[in-house]
């Protein structure tokens, strides 16, 4: 879906709602997907529960850090490359969001040039 060009109208407000909601509806499968690496990671790796496992990862995505030790070198790996993912994902999710809003208003900044 490609933006509108600075020499082009500002999009009507039904299809800008519509991209907000197709770029948010994006932003939240791409975290259920991370979440979902994450959760089979710990699980799997780390010897979790499954609901133990879903909030290591949702704490890892979001930043705050995990909740269990880790119990091998596996899951120490795992860990690692997986809290770095989270960051890059996080951080892409954030913009790939809010890149329609960013770009609504500082098309409206423009219109008058």
């Amino acid at each position: 879906m490609d933006f509108e060009r600075r020499s082009e109208p500002l999009l009507p407000r039904r299809q800008f709602i519509l991209r907000v909601l197709w770029y948010g509806t994006f932003s939240f499968v791409l975290l259920g997907i991370s979440l979902g690496i994450g959760t089979l990671g710990y699980h799997y790796l780390n010897e979790l529960g499954w609901l133990d496992s879903f909030l290591n990862a949702s704490m890892i995505l979001a930043g705050m850090g995990p909740v269990d030790a880790l119990k091998n070198d596996g899951a120490k790996w795992f860990a690692s490359f997986y809290a770095v993912f989270s960051g890059v994902v996080f951080l892409s999710t954030v913009a790939v969001f809010l890149s329609p809003i960013a770009h609504r208003f500082l098309h409206k900044l423009h219109l008058g040039d």
